[in-house]
């Protein structure tokens, strides 16, 4: 692929260092400096120093000989201080220690039939490296996937992997977004990962952030107007991507993404809060990935998807940008988990005071956004526009992620709050709706680890405003628990995932119900259409919800029944058919009747879910 990156007036070489045969290319932008200088820690000779050229962009660039992977180097602006490069593509010695040079070119890569997976295929698997195994690393995983595609998982994705202060992090603090965390096992291991998932078909997407960097390791304000003096998110300076000398900083994004694509051939990322990435040109940041991943598709061949985390419920994120979007192929819907989460948990109501009524889940399923332009108390305001029009396969729904257990001090996975009925039910809630599912790392047996916040800053100025910042955040939400020291080693052990869990037997009995739940939609047509066009939701008296699909004929139909109540619920099968048919039993939580008649009653077993199809060969099409 070529360099380019689509930025008008800049020029073919990329932002960071690339190995050519007799040497090294440097490239680091500094727009504000005078001078620059490349300091490469020699192996046995003294050390050399190279002054570097700039270019009217602010681009300081040197060729280096004789330098090969594994090379370490630090920049040196204005003669002064030295510090890593800001976009180094592996940091060894962690955030403060050198850079070092990369060979992408060394991974014998396996996975040249590879071009990708539907994205309305997709069932998510989120991972966080550190406490997904004993071990903590990207090569542990690989001997777990094939428990993951036993599941019946179609895509893993991986909690932030940009180098973090210290060896454990959730990884939102990242300062090098280009090198992936030395002690996970760096670059390298992360290919040996996407390979092995490809092999047996799971796509990889990461998790990145772009709204803000982590405090400590943070070099970029030594070398050029990274941060927007005028805007600041909730976790410290906007990155500056419509202020002076922001090109650069676009083209720094730019370019991390299409890193991802090109030299780890991943699938796709999902961005952190896109809500707080503020741009005010003409031609957004969104145009600007959105036009340069087009290139890199037509150049590569493969899918490369972008998913977006907002709290905006605005549908212009998830349109493209020719009808005035910001291109995202797909969102993470809040909305869908905060309405089934305080039906099943009342006490949930206490922090989801807008959600609580069933309508509002029969609205997430047939629309997306509960909240479409509706007065919401939490916002105190209106919010939100409709996304009735969207395909289903632009919203990923889940009933857990890394934020629900670690925004909560006691860090309690739903696996601790609510009993096993209600676990059935909520995977069913989520694995047959219309939207992408996806399970947070050990949901599928209900693992009950809790997972905390956890960190490892050095700073002691920076662990000081951390742990006031955490203590602030859980007071407006009226815990009355107090959360574990986030820096403490015991912390983060408590969270690593109990695997063996997975044989015991109510473990494994959740365990199955996912497998079959996933086995039904992988494989029956009503599922695997994501469109929304022929699903209608319906109430059954104040607790029981009736979700109907149909063929566009009408001649085959599935209706899935959810009693969200801790008593049993008499009411009617609803008629959908016109004829006497009867229902047959796919698949249900619990005991309840193998076939059903339309108009006939029914009595839905406590907190229940179930699925049953009409094959309907004498309906008439309307």
């Amino acid at each position: 692929m070529p360099h380019h990156h689509h930025l008008p007036g800049l020029f073919d070489h990329p932002v960071y260092p690339v190995l050519q045969k007799d040497g090294c290319h440097f490239s680091v932008w500094a727009p504000e400096r005078k001078s620059m200088t490349l300091h490469l820690l020699a192996r046995g000779d003294a050390d050399t120093g190279i002054a570097m050229q700039k270019d009217k962009y602010g681009y300081f660039t040197a060729f280096a000989e004789g330098v090969t992977a594994g090379d370490l180097y630090y920049y040196l602006p204005d003669g002064g201080k030295q510090y890593p490069d800001p976009c180094s593509q592996h940091q060894p010695n962690g955030v403060h220690g050198p850079s070092a040079v990369v060979d992408h070119s060394l991974h014998p890569w396996n996975d040249s039939p590879w071009t990708g997976r539907p994205l309305a295929s997709m069932i998510f698997y989120e991972i966080h490296v550190g406490t997904f195994t004993a071990e903590g690393t990207l090569d542990a995983i690989i001997p777990r996937l094939d428990d993951l595609v036993s599941l019946g998982i179609t895509a893993i994705e991986l909690m932030p992997l940009a180098e973090c202060p210290g060896e454990r992090n959730w990884g939102y603090d990242g300062v090098f977004l280009f090198a992936v965390q030395h002690n996970y096992g760096g670059p390298d291991a992360l290919r040996r990962l996407v390979d092995a998932c490809h092999r047996r078909g799971i796509a990889v997407f990461l998790d990145v952030v772009y709204n803000h960097l982590g405090p400590e390791g943070n070099y970029l304000d030594s070398f050029g107007p990274y941060f927007s003096g005028s805007y600041n998110t909730p976790w410290g300076k906007a990155l500056n991507f419509d202020r002076d000398w922001s090109d650069g900083v676009r083209r720094f994004v730019v370019s991390n993404v299409l890193y991802w694509a090109r030299y780890f051939h991943l699938d796709g990322l999902r961005l952190d809060a896109v809500h707080e990435i503020y741009d005010r040109n003409a031609h957004t940041i969104w145009d600007e990935l959105h036009k340069a991943l087009h290139h890199w598709g037509l150049h590569s061949g493969r899918s490369f998807y972008l998913i977006a985390e907002s709290d905006t419920n605005d549908p212009r994120t998830i349109r493209m940008p020719a009808a005035g979007g910001h291109g995202f192929h797909a969102q993470w819907l809040d909305d869908f988990h905060h309405a089934l989460y305080v039906l099943l948990d009342r006490e949930g109501q206490q922090h989801y005071e807008d959600y609580g009524e069933l309508h509002q889940l029969a609205k997430a399923y047939t629309e997306g956004f509960v909240f479409s332009g509706e007065y919401v108390l939490f916002r105190r305001r209106t919010h939100g526009a409709s996304s009735a029009g969207i395909a289903g396969e632009q919203f990923v729904v889940f009933n857990q992620n890394h934020d629900l257990p670690g925004n909560r001090p006691d860090g309690a996975r739903l696996s601790a709050l609510i009993d096993g009925d209600r676990l059935k039910l909520a995977a069913a809630a989520v694995l047959l709706s219309p939207y992408l599912p996806l399970l947070f790392m050990g949901e599928e047996y209900g693992d009950d680890s809790p997972f905390y916040f956890f960190s490892d800053y050095h700073d002691p100025q920076i662990t000081a405003n951390l742990c006031d910042q955490r203590r602030g955040q859980f007071a407006g939400f009226n815990w009355d628990t107090e959360a574990p020291d986030p820096q403490e080693l015991s912390t983060f052990r408590d969270c690593i995932l109990k695997w063996d869990q997975r044989h015991e037997a109510g473990h494994r009995q959740l365990l199955e119900w996912h497998r079959r739940l996933i086995a039904l939609r992988k494989t029956h047509p009503l599922l695997t259409d994501l469109s929304r066009q022929y699903l209608r939701a319906d109430l059954l008296g104040t607790t029981g919800l009736a979700i109907c699909r149909h063929s566009a004929d009408r001649r085959n139909q599935l209706l899935v029944l959810f009693n969200f109540s801790a008593t049993a619920l008499a009411t009617v099968v609803p008629c959908y058919s016109r004829g006497p048919e009867a229902w047959t039993k796919l698949l249900s939580s619990t005991s309840i009747p193998e076939d059903l008649a339309p108009g006939k009653p029914i009595e839905l077993p406590p907190w229940c879910a179930a699925v049953y199809e009409l094959d309907d060969r004498n309906a008439l099409p309307d």
